[in-house]
């Protein structure tokens, strides 16, 4: 990763990221999967200077624009990695490292027949679970009813999690996505659940 830049490119995909090495701290790390344009992530790193903050994107055009919002912003806590984020949280997040996870707008993939390609089902719940620490966040938000439900009744139903509060900070930093339905009047939801110190 040059000076300059906030794009990091892991060393193996078969190895766990370090973060202390990427960071060079051993600082809190929140991660946003599915970080569109970088309109949040950069927002919520330039405001949180004491987390470190990873945000993953897997279409370039839009990778591109968090590189340039986060270089303009002159942050140093934040890195945007172009990868798949479900084999992200599953290969390269290291178990108990996370304090937040951010996921906001997955795809909702709306035809019953697509619903397997989701993010957010059963194994990621278990996912999420493995790679936060105790008492980590994960913050969900969407505009579609009926995958909020699934997200409820997946988060809700696990003996991992329960539910918590979106605190107002947070919920006033909006995505890109977000923007859009805001000017269309479109609704928007939110939950959040947090981790239990079970293991």
């Amino acid at each position: 990763m040059s000076e300059a830049s906030v794009t990091y490119v892991p060393r193996s995909i078969l190895e766990p990221l370090n973060f202390g090495e990427i960071f060079g701290n051993g600082h809190p790390v929140e991660i946003e999967l599915g970080s569109g344009d970088g309109t949040f992530i950069v927002d919520w790193a330039a405001r949180n200077p004491a987390h470190n903050f990873i945000g993953i994107e897997r279409l370039l055009g839009r990778f591109r624009k968090i590189e340039r919002k986060a270089r303009r912003a002159g942050l140093t806590n934040l890195r945007a990695v172009r990868i798949e984020a479900s084999y992200l949280i599953e290969y390269l997040v290291p178990a108990n490292s996370v304090s937040a996870l951010h996921v906001y707008f997955p795809d909702p993939w709306p035809k019953r027949r697509h619903w397997r390609r989701r993010l957010v089902n059963p194994r990621f719940a278990e996912l999420t679970a493995r790679a936060l620490v105790a008492g980590g966040v994960v913050y969900f938000r969407t505009d579609n009813v009926e995958y909020f439900e699934e997200m409820r009744r997946v988060f809700g139903g696990s003996n991992r999690f329960a539910e918590a509060d979106t605190p107002g900070e947070l919920a006033g930093v909006l995505t890109d996505f977000e923007r859009e339905f805001v000017a269309r009047g479109i609704g928007t939801r939110r939950c959040a659940y947090v981790r239990s110190g079970q293991n």
